[in-house]
């Protein structure tokens, strides 16, 4: 397996992917590796049981099977270690818990996941943390806003719904400067378009449920961390009691496996479909960072290797009182995209994105923002059903 990991080191995506994470031949040669079912873990004798000196001692610190996921993880990541848990929004929640205590501050970007933004105004703030929100455009000018108990720098690139990119290596080098943990929810890009931690980042942070999984029926998350930072990450995992289900696991593993074609279909489909909509009438603007005429287009094409299949448009209308019933028209017109807040799978799927809790990075006045994921269909169907959308919404 020596001979294989180092030959794995250089080689395609497609091929790491195919062959990370477990050895066949640790079990007899079956090419997945077993789903193991635990809680209990046996002993063979009570001093093994007081030192705890065996691999496995209890279903809550890894089994088989979790472990050739972390495996995985962490070929992709370059990471020190990976923690699963059972969703993306666990994925932000524990090393927040981890990493911050009362009276500490926080900085967390504006264009945030919106549950994640609910966390910090909710929980963390009952808990004595305090979290200042950032505008995603600020860089190296992040070091305005830092005080002597700032803790954590949470990032995101690009940001939810609204898709602003971050200056990651910029602001990390910042945040270092501070003494304070860099974190990143890079679910977007996943590992093979952007690696964080080659960036600057502590804690790289995934929603399995979405690209690794791919088919819109787990939920799971990773969190990977740097040499400096993993043993902290792992006893707040352990201390919380928090870990992913051994099904799951081998569902995202087996995923896995597919992620980098899958990915190139999501990229490819969602690029052409954001280039077309840039010349519709119905379109105020689109929202990708992968066009040109993006403006942080060129933070992307300085760190990104790819793009995948979720982007926002803003849908033109004549004033804001006609947005939303705009958008509920050219939404409920659909038939091929569904109207579902997940993304990453197969299958596209539309939402009308509200951004009334942003403070700082404020949202589009010229229209209502539509967020689309791109399945794999074929392209010219999707363009097709959102033609209906428009047809729909021109007529309100």
């Amino acid at each position: 397996m020596k001979e294989k990991d180092s030959l794995l080191q250089n080689a395609g995506i497609n091929t790491r992917l195919t062959h990370i994470g477990n050895d066949p031949f640790d079990y007899h040669g079956f090419v997945n590796p077993p789903v193991v079912h635990a809680s209990t873990v046996l002993f063979p004798n009570a001093r093994t049981m007081e030192t705890r000196s065996q691999k496995y001692t209890y279903g809550t610190r890894g089994t088989p099977t979790t472990d050739a996921l972390c495996e995985a993880i962490d070929a992709l990541e370059g990471s020190a270690g990976t923690i699963l848990v059972p969703s993306g929004l666990a994925a932000v929640t524990i090393p927040f818990l981890g990493f911050v205590a009362a009276g500490d501050h926080a900085l967390v970007v504006d264009s945030v996941y919106g549950p994640t933004r609910h966390f910090c105004d909710t929980m963390l703030k009952r808990l004595g943390v305090e979290v200042e929100y950032y505008d995603p455009s600020i860089g190296a000018g992040i070091e305005t806003l830092f005080r002597p108990n700032t803790k954590i720098v949470h990032t995101e690139a690009p940001g939810s719904n609204t898709f602003e990119m971050q200056d990651i290596p910029a602001i990390s080098a910042v945040a270092h400067r501070h003494g304070a943990v860099v974190m990143m929810d890079n679910t977007w890009a996943t590992p093979l378009y952007f690696k964080p931690l080659d960036h600057g980042v502590d804690i790289s942070i995934h929603a399995s449920t979405k690209y690794p999984s791919g088919h819109s029926d787990i939920l799971l998350g990773t969190v990977s961390a740097n040499a400096e930072h993993w043993e902290r990450l792992k006893e707040a995992n352990g201390v919380l009691g928090i870990c992913g289900a051994p099904d799951d696991a081998y569902q995202i593993l087996r995923g896995l496996r597919t992620m980098g074609l899958r990915l190139e279909r999501h990229y490819e489909s969602a690029l052409g479909i954001a280039q077309w909509l840039e010349g519709r009438e119905d379109v105020a603007r689109v929202l990708h960072p992968a066009l040109r005429s993006f403006p942080s287009h060129h933070l992307w094409k300085r760190d990104f290797k790819g793009a995948s299949g979720i982007f926002s448009f803003v849908l033109a209308a004549d004033g804001p009182e006609k947005s939303r019933a705009k958008a509920h028209a050219f939404l409920d017109a659909l038939r091929i995209f569904g109207l579902g807040y997940s993304w990453g799978g197969f299958e596209s799927l539309a939402l009308h994105a509200y951004l009334n809790d942003r403070t700082v990075a404020k949202a589009p006045t010229d229209g209502a923002v539509i967020r689309l994921q791109i399945g794999i269909e074929d392209v010219v169907d999707l363009k097709a059903d959102i033609e209906r959308g428009f047809a729909a919404a021109s007529a309100v």
